[in-house]
């Protein structure tokens, strides 16, 4: 499928960083099957993230000696930077990379890019998670990659099931229109470029694959985790506050009609409950430090709980329960402090009566019993919040109108 123009059809960007022991052995290995199998016009571009050891020499020998093989030179590190620099110049109507361990057998590689070629699809992506899939891992590994997918798809609200295959390709036209949009440069760049996508109303082409674990990965995978766990909040932000125009990419690339998110599951709701309530208590504690000077401590704690309360209970209503517009707002907000005051009252009473009955309690004895009102506290807000403020009318709304339904199909 090489592009009517003549052009070039695919381009395979293989990022690399200290890869001197196997760039040699998996580009040659690359090559040879594009050049047996790819039936379409092939480039492959050795993207160096600033590379200490031979392999800027390697891969210059290799671009020299070798037809259809590129070579390019960063100075920073980061996966990210190295797909943003490399498909941000190229002229292929495809795009896409690979690790350069070649974990993935390269027998996915036409089914990858099929669809992207043809027109059919704007991303196409690898999954080890699919039923068909086979991998071979170890269980730690696996154990984090099922964990961080199944978190991804909790808390964002994605249907692709495995974000960190590195086996993708793109549609350039799409990573054109997408790119500027994705701030990340490191691990969690495809994460980020397949959660706006699929906000944007983009066709994602899933292909399991068959996957050899690396053992000489050098992945630092709690730090990996902890950026990917920031970057999944801040994207979350991102949308939330509208800065990713997923409305004007639909209206250009979209295939399917832009369907609000529907309501979170019961974890996700849990996690993000959780999520909005560190941000409050983040939030409360700057509050009350700012006030306690000018206003006095217990102005400052009244204010700041009546601040935080309101933004809390915004939060949740976006974030957690997935409600957005005008509709009930200010009804929201006034359960919302109701709840609040519950929820306090409890608190500041489980003091009073730990007193009451034993004036001389020791502080870590109070801590005890605030620690444990506190939880009584959060679970009682989670459950007004859930059943009451923000609950879901739909179900009811449906049983209404299901007979209404039934009883007109039984007419015809």
């Amino acid at each position: 499928m090489t592009p009517s123009y003549g052009g070039l059809a695919l381009e395979i960007v293989v990022p690399v960083y200290n890869e001197e022991a196997v760039l040699e052995r998996s580009i040659t290995r690359l090559a040879e099957y594009l050049t047996q199998e790819m039936p379409s016009t092939w480039k492959i571009t050795i993207a160096d993230n600033a590379s200490t050891d031979r392999t800027p020499v390697i891969a210059a020998r290799l671009s020299e000696h070798m037809p259809n093989v590129g070579y390019r030179r960063l100075d920073v590190k980061g996966r990210g930077f190295a797909l943003r620099d490399a498909w941000s110049a190229s002229d292929a109507k495809v795009l896409a990379y690979l690790d350069v361990d070649l974990s993935t057998d390269l027998a996915a590689l036409p089914p990858l890019v099929a669809p992207l070629l043809s027109g059919h699809s704007d991303i196409s992506i690898g999954t080890r998670l699919g039923q068909s899939s086979r991998v071979s891992r170890g269980p730690k590994r696996e154990f984090i990659s099922r964990s961080y997918n199944f978190l991804l798809r909790r808390t964002m609200q994605v249907c692709f099931s495995d974000a960190q295959c590195g086996f993708k390709a793109i549609r350039a036209d799409v990573a054109e229109r997408l790119l500027p949009h994705v701030e990340d440069n490191g691990w969690f760049f495809d994460t980020e470029l397949l959660i706006i996508a699929e906000r944007s109303g983009l066709r994602i082409h899933e292909i399991p694959v068959d996957w050899v674990d690396d053992p000489d990965s050098r992945v630092d995978i709690r730090q990996t985790a902890l950026d990917d766990l920031r970057g999944m909040v801040r994207v979350a932000s991102s949308l939330f506050r509208g800065a990713i125009p997923v409305q004007a990419i639909y209206a250009e690339l979209g295939r399917r009609p832009v369907v609000p998110p529907g309501r979170p599951s019961f974890f996700g709701q849990v996690l993000r409950f959780g999520l909005v309530g560190v941000a409050s208590t983040l939030a409360f504690a700057l509050l009350y430090l700012m006030m306690q000077g000018p206003f006095g401590a217990q102005e400052a704690n009244f204010l700041a709980l009546l601040i935080t309360a309101m933004g809390n209970t915004a939060a949740n209503r976006r974030f957690t329960f997935g409600i957005s517009g005008p509709a009930k707002l200010f009804t929201h907000q006034i359960q919302g402090l109701i709840v609040f005051l519950l929820a306090w009252g409890i608190t500041s009473s489980s003091l009073l009566i730990l007193h009451a009955i034993q004036p001389d309690a020791l502080p870590s004895f109070e801590l005890l019993v605030l620690t444990s009102a506190n939880v009584l506290a959060t679970l009682l807000r989670f459950v007004l919040l859930r059943l009451w403020v923000f609950r879901d009318r739909r179900g009811s709304n449906f049983a209404r109108i299901l007979p209404l339904n039934t009883s007109a199909g039984s007419n015809r």
